[in-house]
């Protein structure tokens, strides 16, 4: 189970939260064609490695947030609030990233 970082509650269980779909994608009005509003609707990047969601923490506050999380490791490297820019990975390492970094929980099986 993912420990995911709400930026208004702080760290709650995966099970509080319900995913959103990729983050920052932007609608475009103009757009009328059916080809191309299927494509909006359901095709992504589907990233390997570090991707922007969108996260609704639905038994917590009701707020939506964005969420940096590699696909590979399945581990949450930061969140922040919608309307923020996304951070810059590039720039900085893992350690100095807002917020805390969360792996995902190990089965005890």
């Amino acid at each position: 189970m993912l420990l995911i970082p709400c930026p208004y509650c702080g760290p709650r269980p995966e099970l509080e939260f319900k995913h959103g779909g990729e983050a920052h994608v932007v609608r475009d009005p103009s757009v009328a064609l059916d080809a191309d509003w299927g494509a909006f609707l359901y095709t992504r990047s589907n990233t390997k490695g570090v991707i922007a969601e969108r996260w609704r923490h639905a038994s917590g506050c009701g707020r939506f947030f964005n969420c940096l999380r590699d696909t590979m490791s399945d581990m949450i490297l930061t969140t922040y609030k919608v309307g923020e820019p996304r951070p810059d990975l590039s720039a900085t390492d893992e350690a100095s990233l807002p917020g805390e970094q969360y792996p995902a929980a190990e089965s005890t099986q």
